[in-house]
């Protein structure tokens, strides 16, 4: 994509609890883009600099605000040389983002709000909505498709940003993962569903403990310690695979399983475990183990037969 296409404006509102209380986020860079409209026609990017550096009577910011004239960082985003901070933009007691993320919005994501409608032209304010977006995904690897919510979806009992700026011009959210995708490429593409499917923490976990962990303890007890390196990292990447750490807590999203651990897992341990049962007639083992290797190769992003 063209990172230099439109500017990006740094001029930030005071620190305050209610608004900007100073502190980063927990996941360090952001781990997704809430995509906002200020619900404000009319009302441009300027203009919400000024209401929320005087705002004092109830918690409310966002880190971006974007209409037709400028992208403005209000509080740190890590796009710049300050590392990105917390703004309250979603309800802490709305627990889709942790569900589909891990963590609450505010801690670990961007709020990005269009300006639109009035004297704004909002077309123009979309295109950059859309860029800033694309920047995003871009500078931290991220998926459109994946990591770009709305803030209706992340709350839509009370919420309807940013469809109704969206709606005014004439576009869809699908039409806004879309435009990002394209943005993003530098051409006219569809953004591709996840090449993976995570493993549940359930079956890495049993992974680990059924085959993993023993060979790590027999490969430590014999003093290889080579060995012990390399399952001690495949537990890890199991782990990762299923979106946890190693005490169990959901990381922002899980990662690919490198088509080798899956492989090594599925001829070391799966089958021979598959061929024992096939030789005691145990049909509900070989489904399990069957299963079992299944579920690594679509963790790995590999065919299932």
């Amino acid at each position: 994509m063209d990172i230099t296409k439109y500017k990006i404006e740094r001029r930030y509102i005071n620190k305050r609890p209610n608004v900007r209380p100073g502190t980063r986020l927990v996941s360090g860079t952001p781990g997704f883009f809430v995509a906002h409209d200020t619900g404000n026609p009319g009302a441009d990017a300027e203009q919400h600099f000024k209401y929320f550096n005087s705002m004092v009577d109830r918690e409310a910011s966002a880190q971006i605000f974007i209409d037709d004239k400028r992208i403005l960082e209000i509080i740190p985003t890590g796009t710049g040389p300050d590392p990105a901070e917390k703004a309250w933009h979603v309800r802490y007691n709305v627990t889709t983002d942790n569900d589909k993320y891990g963590d609450d919005a505010n801690d670990i994501a961007l709020g990005v709000e269009l300006c639109y409608g009035g004297k704004i032209n909002t077309i123009e304010a979309y295109k950059k909505f859309v860029w800033y977006l694309a920047y995003c995904c871009w500078k931290w690897g991220k998926n459109p498709l994946i990591h770009i919510p709305t803030h209706k979806q992340l709350d839509p009992s009370r919420k309807a940003d940013c469809e109704q700026a969206l709606k005014s011009v004439g576009k869809t959210m699908k039409d806004l993962i879309y435009d990002v995708a394209t943005e993003l490429e530098g051409e006219k593409v569809v953004p591709k569903a996840p090449s993976f499917v995570a493993l549940t923490p359930y079956i890495a976990n049993a992974l680990i403990t059924n085959y993993v962990r023993p060979a790590w303890k027999a490969s430590k007890d014999a003093g290889d310690i080579d060995g012990a390196g390399h399952f001690h990292r495949l537990a890890n990447n199991l782990r990762s695979a299923a979106g946890i750490d190693a005490e169990g807590m959901k990381l922002a999203a899980a990662v690919k399983l490198h088509k080798s651990n899956a492989q090594e897992i599925i001829f070391r341990w799966l089958k021979p475990a598959w061929q024992k049962a096939h030789r005691a007639g145990d049909q509900a083992g070989k489904t399990h183990y069957n299963n079992l290797a299944k579920y690594l190769r679509q963790a790995a992003g590999m065919p299932t037969e």
